[in-house]
């Protein structure tokens, strides 16, 4: 977990500087449950792709115009990429305006994790679009 420490400012009560510390910790938890749910929605649209196209190979049709394992796939990947994009842009709006009123605070791991499950989110939705 990133600390805070960085924030002691003198001017600052030591029950302000407390304060301010948990909100940013509140910040980088609220971050890491949408990290988690992200995660989730991705690799669960990957793996639903995978396991229905293995059985659509294994013999399985579907009838035309219902939801193929792939539309599926992409529809969940791409859920989970843009609740990642959105919680991304909401904490980083929170955590300006935080520092804006107190002064900066410590770089944001739950941060540097959702851009790298991002980059592998994008790569498994270009693996499923050109896959056919």
């Amino acid at each position: 977990m990133s600390t805070v420490n960085a924030l002691s400012r003198p001017d600052l009560p030591d029950a302000t500087q407390l304060a301010v510390e948990r909100t940013h910790l509140a910040h980088e938890r609220t971050m890491m449950a949408w990290v988690r749910t992200s995660t989730s929605l991705i690799s669960f649209g990957f793996t639903i792709y995978k396991f229905l196209q293995g059985m659509q190979q294994g013999g399985a049709a579907h009838p035309p115009g219902m939801l193929t394992p792939r539309r599926f796939g992409l529809a969940m990947i791409g859920i989970g990429l843009l609740a990642l994009v959105v919680a991304s842009i909401e904490n980083r709006k929170n955590v300006e305006s935080l520092a804006d009123r107190y002064g900066p605070g410590p770089r944001s791991l739950a941060s540097m994790l959702a851009w790298l499950i991002a980059i592998f989110g994008m790569a498994a939705f270009v693996l499923v679009l050109f896959r056919q």
